[in-house]
């Protein structure tokens, strides 16, 4: 790897016009004065870094479920999936992936399977690390059915400053574990709703980085 690529990272599509935005901004800012414009620079800077896109390695083993996001666990608890997914009106092990503006939000695939359903639910904007921001913000769920028949859910929830939920996917695609589904623009969070008798082997405060940290092992025996 050469040593530009540390600090260089690709930027995603989604994240041109914002720059572009920025970047204006910065120019108009340097004829007000100096001072100004070098905040737009590092402003502009800023939101370049905020939609970066690295490339990730995920693990090669199969049945691994892998973090959709980049941040810090912020909640593991029993809680019952979004109803406008379908799925069963049981709790279920909830994962929930804090994102600050700082960290890399374009969203990865937990692990492979099909998307059999995709439902969006507009909502409030609480901060994001609040346990009530997943029944009350603004969320767009997603259930994956699995190579071995089992359900996951993954949501994209909306922060505090978040306005956009952005969403590539729709039912019927077939994705790899850790391709690439979406992002959430400006704070936000993710959370994963592990199948029935699976438990997650991470921790609160943990960091995770999407695509390449495990959550669960689908091929250790029932943990219920």
């Amino acid at each position: 790897m050469r040593m530009r690529d540390t600090f260089i990272k690709p930027m995603h599509p989604e994240g041109i016009k914002f720059v572009a935005i920025f970047a204006a901004v910065t120019a108009g800012l340097f004829l007000i004065a100096d001072v100004l414009g070098w905040i737009g620079v590092g402003l502009t800077v800023w939101c370049y870094y905020f939609f970066r896109d690295p490339e990730r390695v995920p693990p090669q083993k199969k049945g691994l479920i892998i973090s959709p996001a980049d941040g810090i666990v912020s909640l593991i608890e029993p809680a019952v999936p979004p109803k406008e997914l379908g799925m069963a009106d049981e709790p279920l092990t909830r994962v929930s992936v804090f994102m600050s503006v700082f960290n890399c939000h374009v969203n990865r695939t937990p692990i492979e399977g099909e998307i059999t359903a995709v439902a969006y639910r507009p909502g409030k904007f609480f901060n994001a690390s609040l346990d009530k921001a997943s029944v009350d913000n603004e969320r767009n769920s997603l259930r994956i059915r699995m190579t071995n028949g089992q359900d996951l859910a993954v949501v994209q929830i909306a922060g505090l400053v978040a306005r956009r939920i952005v969403c590539f996917v729709k039912p019927g695609d077939h994705l790899q574990s850790a391709e690439r589904f979406g992002l959430i623009r400006f704070g936000s969070r993710l959370d994963v709703y592990l199948p029935a008798g699976v438990t997650p082997n991470v921790r609160i405060g943990q960091t995770m980085i999407a695509g390449e940290t495990i959550l669960a092992d689908l091929n250790l025996p029932d943990q219920s």
